[in-house]
């Protein structure tokens, strides 16, 4: 059982939550840029979130399948039809053999993820299934390649409200070890400051761009190199910040001026580019405040989904439907 990729993007490949245990043997976590949208996609399909699904960095492919199976679409909307006929995003469908699942360029936000009843089943490496491709683990989907599937079976139809995340906005962050090293008068600075999201990004870590100058530390040259994680705010020789990404590097020696809170990663990794980002200072009492009801949100997502209502256009079978039943009078 599988879905044979006929077409694809430059930048799709297999994600799950990522290997944890690993940063003291120089290997970073990795897994989705979005964790938020593997929750969701397994919410719709009623099966695990630590499943592994395609990721597809703003642009996506042409899929058949080989036997029937239930997919979902989560995080960036991308324009999605099957056989034609439109689908919709943040939803879980039906495929039967031989339909073709086509999804095209992201409308918002950078990454969309395609789930597949039980999972893509590639082979895992050190517990995960996640592509590293800076450690050159995995490689992205090229066409011709087979997506296996491991189960076939699963709930369909359904469909979630997610929390718009695809537009940037305002990213909680907490201070690291080497805030000190930057004076009030910057920091004040750095959260009154509108920044963009600019041309360099990618699964490491993406840049920010703003007007006015860079932002420094004290004595910066001076700094050791360091662990880091995804999440930390790396302020470059130039002073423009880069936020640090799921396969950045488990150690640097660039100043931290902050670190964004876990539950915000998703909605820096989907700013777009050119989107907007401002940040806010929370103390690490609000940070684990934060964290806590997240966490709680995600377990909660399987209640907020719900059936599925299709539109009469899209059901080409539509006359087939027993819609009224009984007798009914014209005059009443």
């Amino acid at each position: 059982m599988s879905l044979i990729v006929h077409r694809i993007g430059p930048a799709c490949t297999i994600q799950d939550q990522g290997r944890v245990g690993y940063l003291d043997q120089g290997l970073s976590r990795s897994g989705a840029a979005d964790q938020l949208a593997l929750h969701e996609g397994a919410a719709l399909l009623r099966q695990s979130p630590g499943l592994a699904a395609l990721e597809m960095a703003g642009m996506g492919g042409e899929f058949e399948a080989t036997q029937s199976l239930g997919i979902a679409l989560t995080g960036a909307p991308m324009q999605a039809s099957i056989d034609g006929a439109p689908v919709v995003w943040n939803a879980s469908h039906q495929m039967e053999s031989g339909q073709r699942l086509v999804i095209g360029a992201a409308t918002r936000g950078t990454y969309g993820y395609l789930h597949v009843s039980g999972g893509i089943a590639s082979e895992a490496f050190l517990g995960s299934r996640s592509a590293h491709l800076t450690a050159k683990i995995g490689s992205t989907i090229q066409t011709g390649d087979t997506l296996p599937v491991a189960d076939g079976s699963g709930v369909t139809g359904m469909k979630l409200n997610p929390d718009d995340r695809f537009s940037g906005g305002v990213l909680r962050v907490i201070a690291s070890f080497q805030t000190p090293l930057f004076d009030q008068g910057t920091l004040d600075r750095f959260v009154q400051t509108e920044f963009r999201r600019g041309s360099r990004a990618n699964r490491m870590g993406m840049q920010l761009d703003s007007e006015g100058e860079g932002f420094a530390a004290q004595g910066q040259l001076n700094i050791l190199s360091e662990v880091i994680t995804p999440g930390d705010i790396q302020m470059t020789g130039t002073g423009s910040p880069f936020i640090l990404l799921p396969e950045c590097q488990t150690t640097g020696g660039y100043p931290r001026i902050a670190t964004v809170l876990p539950c915000d990663l998703p909605r820096a990794a989907q700013t777009p580019a050119g989107g907007q980002i401002k940040f806010e200072f929370v103390s690490l009492d609000e940070a684990t405040a934060l964290q806590t009801a997240h966490k709680a949100e995600l377990a909660w997502l399987p209640m907020r989904v719900e059936p599925l209502v299709r539109d009469p256009h899209d059901i080409p079978d539509l006359l087939s439907y027993q819609l009224i039943g009984g007798m009914i009078s014209a005059t009443d």
